[in-house]
């Protein structure tokens, strides 16, 4: 008889991780409360608009290609890429501009305009990079850290790269002009990170796009995350839709089933949970000892902050406005320590655009543009506030600076506008404080630090998602997935 798995929550590392144990034969149940599969990558449709609640950009595509090679299928059966250039435009207040994009040479003629005496440091720092990389990436980021022996395997390369470092810090060792510390060193916020506290580590992310571009799945980021749900199906994959887990049973010290609101039942010889870290331990297995005493070690971590999102479709075609945009405040490191030091909501914002008509048409009407703005806040662990009250406020302050900054009669062109907030991903993901990224990537939270892929005490109970190794974003938990099925397929075949 095959063997049976179910994974609580489809999200991207849901998602992945289920299709690697059905590609392998384990017979495997995804079961997802919400409607539609995505997680945080859901899919807003408002007036002929359609938005991606999550991120627009994929990078390291090939390890998403690589979960329907599995099974000699190719992604190109349910999802089409079109790459997106430049891959991000960054703007200060002051005016200057700088467009990172693929090509070395034009790139470094770009940092020779932005700050010529740089050239040779971001050189340096690029080599830094791809030392990272290879170790921290292709050797260590799908390897799993189940115990103190396998971080001290690793101590040696998180020494030689300075690992205790911040992504700030080991920027600004090699350039010197503010800017650039700043377009170097701000994409960890997309992952849940401080650039000031963030491990160095992760300026593999810089390599990461490099080699492998940013892409746009057409039709919206969630037409990949619907293509991941249909290669599983094709494959026997059964996707349970609306239907909120409640309960993981445990009988000893194995899970034996999953229970449903509904009322299903779903055993298993091994259960895996993408859901919110604190929820999974705390209210998934709330019944067993190992739930209240691991949610109360996790309860005191660092989690990642909030991210405040504002959606709106605008008439007009804007060409000269690219796919991706990071507009600057006049702060920056002050502005980091208001949210993740101080939970402070500041009245200046770094705010990531992003402008998906610009490489896909489709999402609007015809003459029409759809935008999203992002803008890390503090969690409300740290920031408490009434986001009914003050989410609107946030919003105009918001298109304030988009009106400032690049549309200038931004208001007489809306046709629909809502906003997300921190509240918002609590009640809708039971994500812990409203976190976005669930725990922050610093180094005492990094690999073996961050909860295990393989639960210590529940040996059949997995984890996956933004919570474990090797950590959020796209590329991270597709890469997550990877280790959790190694674990979970050595114990089930």
């Amino acid at each position: 008889m095959s063997r049976k798995a179910v994974v609580i929550g489809a999200g991207f590392g849901g998602l992945a991780l289920a299709i690697r144990l059905q590609s392998a034969g384990i017979d495997t149940t995804l079961v997802e409360a919400r409607d539609r599969p995505g997680g945080c990558a859901a899919l807003w449709e408002r007036d002929g608009f359609i938005f991606d609640a999550g991120p627009t950009g994929i990078t390291d595509p090939a390890s998403l290609a690589e979960l329907w090679r599995l099974s000699g299928h190719d992604m190109g059966e349910d999802v089409t890429l079109l790459p997106v250039s430049p891959f991000y435009r960054l703007n200060w207040p002051d005016g200057a501009q700088f467009d990172h994009a693929g090509g070395e040479g034009s790139l470094r003629a770009r940092i020779a305009k932005l700050s010529p005496s740089d050239v040779a440091g971001y050189e340096r720092f690029l080599d830094y990079a791809d030392d990272v990389y290879e170790d921290a990436w292709r050797r260590l980021g799908s390897a799993g850290f189940p115990d103190v022996r396998s971080m001290v395997r690793a101590a040696p390369m998180l020494a030689r790269h300075q690992a205790w470092r911040s992504v700030y810090s080991v920027v600004s060792s090699y350039v010197k002009d503010e800017r650039l510390r700043q377009a170097l060193s701000w994409r960890v916020l997309m992952i849940g990170g401080n650039p000031s506290t963030a491990s160095g580590v992760n300026s593999l992310i810089h390599k990461l796009e490099k080699q492998g571009g940013v892409w746009f799945a057409q039709g919206g980021t969630h037409r990949l995350v619907q293509g991941m749900a249909t290669h599983f199906e094709r494959l026997g994959g059964v996707l349970r839709l609306g239907d909120k887990v409640e309960r993981i049973e445990v009988h000893g010290d194995r899970a034996v089933a999953v229970r449903t609101a509904s009322g299903w039942r779903g055993d298993a010889e091994a259960v895996a949970s993408n859901a919110d870290l604190l929820h999974s331990y705390r209210d998934l297995l709330g019944h067993h000892p190992r739930g209240p005493k691991m949610a109360e070690r996790i309860a005191r971590k660092h989690w990642s902050p909030g991210m405040f999102v504002l959606h709106f479709g605008i008439r007009g075609s804007w060409p000269g406005i690219p796919h991706h945009m990071m507009l600057f405040g006049p702060r920056y490191e002050a502005w980091l320590k208001d949210i993740f030091d101080h939970g402070i909501l500041p009245q200046d914002a770094a705010l990531y655009l992003q402008h998906a008509t610009v490489t896909d048409p489709s999402l609007a009407p015809d003459g029409h543009s759809t935008f999203s703005v992002m803008t890390p806040v503090p969690h409300m662990g740290k920031l408490p506030i009434d986001w009914d009250r003050f989410g609107p406020v946030y919003a105009e302050r918001i298109l304030d600076e988009i009106e400032h900054r690049l549309i200038p009669d931004i208001r007489s062109r809306i046709v629909t506008q809502f906003h997300r907030t921190p509240a918002d991903h609590a009640r809708d993901l039971s994500a812990h404080h409203g976190s976005a990224f669930s725990l922050e990537p610093r180094l005492s939270q990094n690999a073996g630090f961050r909860p295990h892929n393989q639960d210590d005490v529940l040996p059949n109970f997995y984890l996956v998602g933004a919570g474990t190794h090797p950590g959020a974003g796209i590329p991270g938990v597709v890469a997550g997935a990877k280790v959790t099925a190694a674990l979970m397929l050595k114990d089930l075949i």
